[in-house]
């Protein structure tokens, strides 16, 4: 008695492009706009800032000292609607308590998708 012996290959090419999906190769899009606790917090000398946009516009994401003094800005651009991530890297900056603001989209459009969110980190030496 002979056997059939059957073989396949399966293959997934990543092109970089394209919406964040989820296992089924849906589109996952946030629904709401949000600003995630940095982490780790306290943090030296780096820490991760988090956040999502639900519609594609302009996000600052700004770095502030307790004076409101703006010590650097993370991203000034155009992004589109997705979920991002960047570093902070404060070794030259002395330790303390830091703002980190996010300001995506604008509220001053007929859409009103707009947001603004401020929060609170610690850097220790």
């Amino acid at each position: 008695m002979e056997g059939n012996v059957y073989s396949f290959n399966k293959s997934i090419q990543i092109s970089g492009e394209g919406y964040p999906s989820d296992a089924e190769g849906e589109n996952v899009l946030p629904s709401e706009f949000a600003l995630l606790q940095n982490y780790p917090n306290p943090f030296n000398p780096s820490t991760k800032i988090s956040w999502q946009s639900p519609v594609g516009g302009w996000q600052t994401l700004k770095i502030f000292d307790v004076l409101g003094n703006e010590v650097v800005a993370l991203v000034n651009e155009y992004r589109e609607a997705g979920k991002y991530e960047t570093e902070f890297n404060a070794e030259k900056l002395s330790s303390g308590v830091y703002y980190y603001q996010l300001r995506a989209g604008d509220p001053s459009t007929s859409s009103g998708q707009g947001f603004v969110e401020t929060k609170k980190m610690i850097y220790l030496k």
